[in-house]
């Protein structure tokens, strides 16, 4: 479930309250209250209505969900356990300890997944309490623990992109994830950098979220810095200068960078440029090293004429390949950092009558729908961000739970999409210089001009 950030914080209600309220926390502000004309026999048939019992936990799933038998698990003193009759009452996690012959305290810690209860005890916990129909109240084990059971998410609307490409499958994925965990996602906009941190220090200080994903991290990253000193759990969706007490889910960019080199080299092409993103984020540095490894491997020498940075939309790819194009020796081959840079050389290219996977070759990253519709299809390195969105959940919770961050540090390779945007050198750089001559001198008013 994703709930809104903006909603008010609600003061802990009293033991016959909670029985009153639906369990399902009200998604953006919406509140379910009982008229206050209410006569107190009617609050009475109201609270003894299985309506207004606490819903079943998340996962429908009971018991038998492994071809065991439903009732077969067995209660503390030996017998068959037996769920209380829903209606009567509410059951309680003294109910599900009985049952397992467990204290609270033990049945609590396996129900919130600590570390320190064996795997099959909190399995036969799990068990038990699904059997039992037991749902804990959100809002006391908050309290008690001081927990909400909340993964924060800033969605910066102020990017280049407001994280569109990854948006709707990444964030479903968090959601998911989270559900699976009886979490919830909490999700807040910034319009700023300065806006951001305001946003994490009112979601902490309104305890809205129990630990945040950084998404696109920095070199030197504020959002970390923050979190850190205020000691609030925090995993990133990428890498930063400083990994000290950092957990991370990271796509190996420079590996898709190094391989694109050597494609294109495989290809025939020596001359080879790399256009990378905002020279802000890391995922660039370890891009650019990516791509230097690759020419080390090919036995390329390093031209820093054809490296260009600060690439993070069509126009900026454009600018890019324009300045790379009027080189004296220009490349015949281009990798870029971001898909949505590299469709800017679509339109020079066009411009300038050369092809595409004929006349210039051009491998890029991301994998955004885009690549996929212009002429020809864009060869790039695709992201699962569905995974990289249950991954990261999943890393919160355990880093939330105590876990060490440098154990919750996980890579993942991107994926080669072989398409019609790289081919094999047809031109070699003068060559290629030869035709961008002609094609300024056809297009320049002054046709007397010579080449």
């Amino acid at each position: 479930m994703i709930s809104n950030a903006s909603d008010d914080a609600q003061d802990a209600p009293s033991a016959q309250r909670n029985i009153l309220k639906h369990s399902v926390k009200p998604e953006f502000g919406s509140r379910s209250r009982l008229a206050p004309t209410q006569k107190f026999g009617e609050l009475k048939k109201i609270t003894e209505s299985s309506a207004y019992c606490l819903p079943k936990p998340v996962s429908e799933a009971m018991v038998g969900e492994s071809g065991e038998n439903r009732n077969s698990d067995m209660g503390a003193s030996g017998r068959q356990g037996k769920a209380i009759e829903k209606g009567s009452r509410r059951t309680t996690i003294a109910d599900v300890a009985a049952h397992v012959g467990h204290s609270k305290g033990t049945v609590s810690r396996a129900l919130n997944g600590y570390p320190d209860i064996s795997a099959p005890t909190r399995a036969r916990v799990e068990r038990a309490a699904r059997f039992l129909d037991y749902s804990p109240l959100s809002q006391a084990q908050a309290i008690k623990t001081g927990i909400v059971r909340s993964i924060g998410f800033i969605l910066q609307t102020y990017e280049h992109d407001a994280h569109r490409p990854f948006l709707a499958s990444f964030l479903s994925a968090v959601s998911q994830a989270a559900t699976d965990e009886g979490w919830t996602l909490t999700l807040a906009t910034s319009d700023s950098d300065d806006g951001t941190i305001q946003t994490l220090a009112r979601l902490v200080k309104e305890r809205k979220a129990d630990g945040f994903i950084l998404p696109r991290t920095l070199t030197k990253d504020p959002r970390i810095e923050f979190l850190k000193v205020e000691g609030v759990p925090y995993v990133l969706y990428g890498r930063t200068a400083d990994s000290s007490g950092c957990a991370w889910y990271d796509i190996l960019g420079e590996l898709a960078m190094e391989g694109a080199v050597l494609r294109l080299n495989r290809l025939g092409h020596r001359r080879i440029a790399f256009v990378n993103g905002g020279s802000e984020f890391y995922y660039s540095i370890l891009r650019l090293s990516g791509y230097c490894e690759g020419l080390r491997k090919c036995g390329l020498r390093y031209d820093e004429d054809l490296v260009k940075s600060d690439a993070l939309v069509s126009a900026d790819g454009a600018k890019a390949a324009e300045a790379l194009l009027v080189l004296r020796d220009p490349p015949t081959a281009f990798v870029y950092a971001l898909d949505s840079a590299a469709l800017g050389l679509y339109q020079v290219a066009d411009r300038l009558g050369l092809s595409i996977g004929e006349d210039v070759s051009v491998i890029a990253y991301d994998g955004i729908p885009e690549g996929k519709l212009v002429k020809p299809p864009l060869t790039t390195y695709s992201v699962d961000r569905q995974k990289a969105g249950g991954r990261l959940a999943y890393l919160l919770i355990e880093r939330i739970r105590g876990a060490v961050p440098e154990s919750l540090r996980e890579f993942e390779s991107a994926t080669l999409v072989e398409r019609e945007s790289d081919g094999i050198a047809k031109l070699d750089s003068e060559q290629l210089a030869a035709r961008l001559r002609e094609a300024a001198y056809l297009q320049s008013p002054q046709k007397e001009k010579t080449l």
